[in-house]
Order: structure tokens, then sequence, then C-alpha cells
């Protein structure tokens, strides 16, 4: 069991690298070229943990962070839930004693206003794009790649990516998937910065939250920002597996309630064979697509871009399969799965003039399915396993996902 957590915590580990009251002036879908002077943004996320027995709230098993949190599914404290971070960035520099809040609508149900904090300055340094250590060891690893929704092994597939045969350079260009836009704002050196929830107020969103109504924020380093959030835009739908069929040495069926607010589907498998140094990774797309950048917010436009592109799976789809025998020989495999959600944009004022400000309200839904056999997945709190059954052998220390990041890139 232990070795079966440390390969999951390895895996979360690479998948990573892989409104609202109007304005006197009624604000209007953001569309101008020209970069606002203040952006807010509001990321919201629904998460439904799909580890059978994982109750609500529970964090990751042996102390680790929320499972979701590790995949750069949003997540703080819990596997499951509705989760929102809020973040303002400004170009004038903070004042020396900044003063920043939202006011929520009490649909909300977390008070009257959450406070944005900016980060220590221990946490605003942003290295520079390529920066890594002079020296690092570099990890020896193949990685087969398999993606469609198909009962069997596609033709031409795997693609296998192979580190004791590229070097960084070629491997990391292999490795990189599809290229989308920002995945948030980020502090920088003589800019505003602050976001929530932070070291101030950290409170959970309760489950019978919702973001429709009037919101407002302001301080002493921000204009004021008025916008409207309709129910269109709220938290969307969580993701429910409606049916599960098959094992990890069979094709394995899965499907999923449909959610009325998606835009499309993205889903991801990754194992490591037991036996050999190789990761298996599979994806939805119709085209060969890992998915290491996909798993995360996503705009309106890149979203049709990659239903056009057979990337992303589009919102009439309900089910896929993953081809029969991929991971016969992985343990711990296990489904990512993402809804992507519509984007509310606005922007202050009208055109022709320059924005003042613009808000993104950004959504997703998101889940996760282990591969096992369906015995397992079965199983329920308190119910004992059968005692003939052996126990897993203990797993030999060696190398890892993480292990193969920082030998490859340096991290």
């Amino acid at each position: 069991m232990l070795g079966k957590i440390k390969f999951i915590s390895g895996c979360l580990i690479l998948s990573c690298i892989v409104v609202i009251c109007m304005t006197i002036v009624v604000p209007q879908v953001f569309s101008a070229e020209k970069t606002p002077a203040v952006r807010y943004w509001v990321s919201v996320s629904t998460e439904k943990s799909g580890f059978p027995g994982m109750p609500s709230g529970m964090g990751g098993p042996g102390g680790m962070p929320g499972i979701g949190s590790l995949f750069g599914m949003g997540g703080g404290e819990g596997s499951s839930g509705k989760r929102l971070h809020l973040e303002v960035s400004s170009p004038k520099p903070l004042p020396a004693d900044p003063q920043a809040t939202h006011d929520i609508p009490p649909s909300q149900n977390m008070g009257p206003t959450l406070p944005l904090v900016p980060p220590d300055p221990g946490q605003t340094h942003q290295g520079r794009p390529g920066e890594r250590p002079e020296k690092f060891e570099k990890q020896k690893m193949r990685m087969l790649i398999y993606w469609g929704c198909s009962e069997t092994v596609r033709p031409g597939q795997p693609y296998v990516i192979d580190t004791a045969k590229s070097g960084p350079a070629e491997f990391g260009k292999m490795f990189q998937g599809r290229a989308v836009g920002q995945h948030s704002l980020s502090p920088r050196s003589g800019t505003s910065y602050a976001d929530w929830p932070n070291k101030k107020d950290g409170k959970q969103v309760p489950a019978n939250s919702s973001l429709v109504g009037s919101h407002f924020v302001h301080g002493n380093y921000v204009p004021d920002i008025r916008f409207a959030i309709d129910p269109n835009h709220d938290f969307m739908a969580p993701v429910e597996f409606t049916s599960t069929k098959g094992t990890p040495a069979d094709s394995f069926y899965f499907q999923w309630n449909s959610i009325p607010t998606a835009t499309g589907y993205f889903a991801t498998a990754m194992g490591q064979d037991r036996n050999t140094e190789t990761m298996i990774i599979w994806s939805s797309s119709d085209v060969r697509e890992a998915g290491w950048s996909l798993m995360n917010y996503l705009s309106n436009e890149e979203v049709r871009q990659l239903v056009r592109d057979r990337v992303v799976l589009p919102p009439s789809t309900t089910q896929c399969v993953i081809p029969r025998g991929i991971f016969k020989d992985a343990q711990g495999a296990m489904v990512q799965f993402i809804a992507y959600g519509d984007e509310l944009n606005i922007a202050y004022p009208q055109k022709p003039k320059d924005p003042i400000w613009a808000v993104k309200v950004r959504r997703k839904s998101t889940s996760m399915l282990p591969l096992m056999e369906a015995s397992a997945r079965d199983s329920r709190p308190g119910r004992e396993a059968p005692q003939d059954r052996e126990a897993p052998p203990e797993k030999k220390e060696g190398i890892t996902p993480g292990k193969v990041l920082k030998g490859i890139f340096g991290f």
C-alpha cells in the first residue's frame, strides 16, 4: 500500500508539469486586444474524489495534501468540494499599507467580505524561464503514450519517449503538450498582487455556496470593481462516474453524468509498469496528446479549438473506454478527468477606451478514478478485505516520476 501511495504521489507531481451588480456604465464582454490596467481573476472549481470510501473533505493518504491540489486541480485541504481562488494584479507597486477586499453576495455563505492579501516577500520571486542547477543527474526512463477512446490499441501506438536516447531539449519538446494560455496571475517585482485564500483568511467554501449575485472589489491600490455573476457561471455540478466496467488488464469503460454548463471534457490516465522503468500515459484525445497542460482552466476559445482538433471531447459525450491491456502491468494507475466550464469575461469601460479593469471568471469540474479490479472498486468503509488475498510485494525504492523531472529539467 505504501508503494502505491508513493507512486500516486509521483504521478501527481508529473501531471503537474505536466458575476454578480452591474456598474453605472454596463461592463462589456471583454474582447479588447490591449491588456487592462488591473486584472481580477475568479477561479471556480468543483472537485469530486473518485476514490472508493474517501469521504468529502479528507486529505490525501499518509498526510499528503489534498489530491486535487497536487494535480493542479485546485483543492487545498480536501479532496472533494467547492474551491475558490481570487487574484488581483495591478501594474502599480503596492502601497506601504496595502488594503483590498472582495465584498461577496449573501448566497456565498462565507460572510460579508473576503480579504485580498499580498504574499510574503519571499514568495514573490519568479525565476526566469529555463533557470536550473548547473549540475543534475539525468534519469533514464521510457514513456509509452496512447490515445483515443477505443476498445483496442489503435495502429501506430504507442508513441515512445526514451530519456536515454534524447537530450533535455529534445525530450522537453516531445514531453510538452498543447500550448494553452496563462493558468494564473502571479506576483512580479514592481507590481501589485494579492489573492485569497491567504494567511489572514483561509476558510473553506461551504457545500451550499453560490456565487450568484453582486460582487464588489475595492482597496487602496485597485480601482472599484463591480460585477455580477449569473447562474450560468456559478459553481459547476460535480463529475459523477455513473458506470465503470473492466479491469486494468482489459478494456476499461467509464461513463459520467452530463454537466449542463460544460463546454467539453478531457481524460488522461497514468501508471507505471511494475517490472520496468516505464511510464504508461493515455488520453481521451482522438489525436496524439498526453494532456500535460490540459488538466487546468482553459479559455472558451481554447476549448472550442481543441474540440475542433478532436483533442477535447464535445459536451455531448458521456462515455469513453481505455484500450485493452495497456495498464495490465501497471501499479496504481488512475484516470484524471476534467469538465471545462464557460468563462465569464467583463471589462470596464466600454470601447473605444482602453479597459481600466477586467474580470475573468473561469470554471472547471474535476474528478479522479482509480483503475482497479471491480471487487476493489465496490469496497466500502468498514468492509474487511478478503483474508485469502496475498498482500502486494513491497515496492522497492527506485526511480520515480519526480526524480525523472529533476534529472531532465533540473527541478
